[in-house]
């Protein structure tokens, strides 16, 4: 009887780069094929902010690419808690987006002691859309000051008797002003408001003194109706080189700019992300968004879904840090 010879060490390589691509092939099947209809982009927070604007900045052109609808819906509050969770729960399949800041996946789970989701296992990273910065901004019908050094000197001698609103606890634009507070050990009131464009209204309208901006006000300090003061970058904004960082008006390693992408569902094919990444990323690096990115004091940022991931990692840390020391606690 002849005996049976078993593969060996090269054979075994063959047969195992076989398995590993006999495995691939449905979920390149499935990225080849995707999508075969419409695709919902669920956004944390309500029109007018910055994560409205980006999501709908980016809907039809990489609905154009794809060949389907890519239909833009906001869910709300929580600091974006609302809109994850629903993405978080829905099929695995790559037609349910998240358009969140990063605070759905960096800052949330140190603001909640619980959360009905778990970001980082039911939520994965498809692409960034644009490194949003914040503008410290006045209303100089209620606060006159002409510069930041200024504005420090007035908060200074005027203690909790200004206020300041952002788009809710523990939002980027908060974050910012808890750094600032904590560096200068001034106190201003903080007023949280349910998104960016409310908070907005009232600093037009006197209801606030200052906030700072993730960008959607900077037509108003073109208008004069907003003074801007200082950016809350470790670089001056390109489309402010005048304006100072606040770094160099006195503070430490201020750093408050926001990363806001794209989530899918937890599980979502690898193929599929992929898919995404490289198409929306295609969209960022076009004229079009460039210049509606600038509009907002914004700087598109496309990058590989795993860089994504990481920088969330890196903003967890770091957030996580001033939230503790500041005792932010989410609504």
């Amino acid at each position: 009887m002849k005996a049976t010879r078993s593969p060996g060490a090269t054979g075994r390589r063959t047969l195992l780069a076989a398995a590993l691509a006999a495995c691939a092939l449905p979920g390149l099947a499935l990225a080849q094929a995707f999508p075969t209809k419409p695709i919902r982009v669920i956004v944390s927070f309500p029109p007018g902010g910055a994560a409205d604007q980006i999501a709908r900045a980016v809907s039809e052109p990489l609905s154009q690419a794809l060949g389907q609808p890519v239909i833009v819906e906001n869910r709300a509050g929580a600091n974006g808690n609302i809109a994850g969770d629903y993405v978080a729960k829905q099929p695995a399949d790559g037609y349910t987006l998240l358009m969140s800041s990063g605070g759905t996946v960096a800052i949330n789970p140190h603001l909640y002691s619980k959360m009905s989701f778990d970001p980082t296992k039911d939520l994965v990273p498809v692409a960034a859309a644009a490194r949003v910065l914040v503008f410290l901004e006045v209303n100089p019908q209620k606060v006159p000051v002409n510069d930041a050094k200024q504005f420090l000197a007035y908060l200074k001698a005027n203690p909790g008797k200004l206020s300041y609103g952002s788009p809710g606890n523990g939002s980027s634009p908060h974050l910012a002003a808890e750094m600032l507070k904590s560096q200068t050990n001034l106190f201003a009131t903080h007023i949280p408001y349910r998104g960016a464009a409310p908070a907005m209204q009232d600093l037009l309208g006197g209801q606030i003194d200052f906030m700072f901006d993730p960008g959607i006000g900077l037509q108003h300090v073109k208008s004069g109706k907003l003074k801007l003061l200082a950016v809350g970058s470790p670089k001056r904004s390109p489309q402010f080189p005048d304006v100072p960082t606040l770094d160099e008006v006195g503070l430490k390693n201020f750093d408050a700019d926001t990363w806001f992408g794209f989530y899918a569902t937890g599980g979502t094919p690898a193929a599929v992300v992929s898919k995404l990444n490289t198409e929306i990323n295609k969209v960022l690096r076009s004229p079009a968004f460039v210049e509606r990115m600038n509009a907002i004091g914004a700087i598109p940022a496309p990058m590989s879904a795993q860089d994504f991931g990481a920088r969330a990692q890196i903003d967890s840390i770091r957030y996580g840090a001033l939230i503790r020391a500041r005792n932010i606690k989410g609504d």
